[in-house]
């Protein structure tokens, strides 16, 4: 899913604009573009000793493709001549993806139903995962498969299967005792949570508990009716509209979005909130009233499909190899730059993005 909104044309320079409590914001030449690209670059060539378990709803994304010529004579309704189906990965499931595209290590745990869309999404997830036990199946809920009907490039339709309902206890605690059994290995964890049932307040306080024992940041793409479940995370990575729905802020400007930030950040506890504004590009928010902009690196749109996504996982990797958060959410910026210029993907891999930043 995209959480991040209509990217658009970037300006020629790119400076990160900070502000706090002590002052009005201003643009500050942190070091020179060759010098940050070179130490950027650095961070990506690690990316490959990283290794991140992502935790959260899995999604079997369902294709029709094909064309309308006629309207249906039963209702008013066009009526598609199907030319073809695709699958892909959805939900936590493309956070893997996206992991893995740009050359980390990754593993996943979630939930399928015993059915037809589980076996399809396996399949799909293939022998990436780098073990078995995370994916559990619970035989009272279908696997959650969101289909599109596309005619003409336009979406017709969508339906979706899914239930809601929060896991069993049971089956939360083998998810719990799979990523204990992997947290030697980790250096992130990641939470993709898209209110399909698998993220609950126990989950995560068991997850921060766990992390925190390790010292293992946590990553969390968030759903606004479960930010009370996130205290105590690394960072959280709302769009500019979820983040003033869940602080209770009304508007979109900078001030509405910086006051959402910052409640935000103070009511979770967390380090960082990191904002994405679409075309406005990024704004994090940090203690002490600490917060910086982040202008959209896109030079041309055209697919935000999984942006969102994208935003995740590169800052995953980036904290996992020892970037600061200003250094990995630049790079989470770079990266939802690059994958919103590209037609029909919701990936960028190691090599698309250190050229990006050499083109910088």
């Amino acid at each position: 899913m995209d959480r991040m909104g209509t990217m658009g044309k970037a300006r020629k320079s790119h400076p990160v604009t900070r502000s706090g409590q002590s002052g009005p914001s201003n643009t500050e030449p942190v070091e020179g573009a060759a010098a940050e690209a070179a130490r950027l670059i650095a961070y990506i060539q690690r990316f490959s000793r990283a290794s991140v378990l992502v935790i959260g709803d899995l999604i079997l994304d369902h294709y029709v493709w094909g064309r309308v010529s006629r309207i249906s004579p039963e209702a008013p309704v066009p009526v598609v001549h199907v030319e073809s189906e695709s699958l892909k990965l959805g939900g936590a499931a493309n956070v893997f993806n996206n992991i893995l595209a740009l050359g980390g290590q990754a593993d996943i745990c979630g939930v399928i139903g015993a059915d037809e869309s589980g076996r399809l999404l396996l399949k799909e997830l293939g022998g990436r995962r780098q073990g078995r036990g995370g994916v559990v199946i619970d035989h009272n809920r279908p696997t959650t498969r969101k289909s599109r009907v596309v005619a003409h490039n336009q979406q017709i339709v969508r339906y979706d299967v899914e239930r809601r309902a929060e896991l069993t206890a049971l089956l939360q605690r083998r998810i719990l005792r799979y990523v204990e059994s992997r947290l030697k290995e980790l250096s992130c964890l990641v939470v993709s949570d898209y209110a399909k049932g698998v993220v609950t307040a126990s989950l995560m306080t068991e997850l921060t508990r766990l992390a925190g024992q390790r010292k293992i940041p946590i990553v969390v793409d968030p759903k606004v009716e479960h930010f009370s479940y996130y205290r105590g995370v690394t960072v959280v990575t709302p769009n500019h509209l979820e983040a003033t729905q869940a602080a209770g802020v009304h508007g979109e400007d900078d001030q509405a979005v910086n006051k959402a930030g910052t409640t935000l950040r103070q009511r979770l506890g967390c380090q960082t909130v990191l904002v994405t504004r679409g075309e406005r590009g990024m704004s994090v928010y940090q203690g002490h009233g600490d917060h910086w902009h982040i202008p959209t690196r896109a030079r041309q749109v055209y697919d935000v499909t999984g942006a969102g996504d994208t935003v995740v996982g590169t800052l995953a990797l980036a904290l996992s190899t020892g970037a600061t958060m200003r250094e990995a959410a630049v790079l989470a910026n770079q990266a939802a730059g690059v994958v919103v210029g590209m037609i029909g993907t919701a990936t960028v891999t190691a090599a698309q993005l250190a050229d990006s930043l050499g083109q910088g």
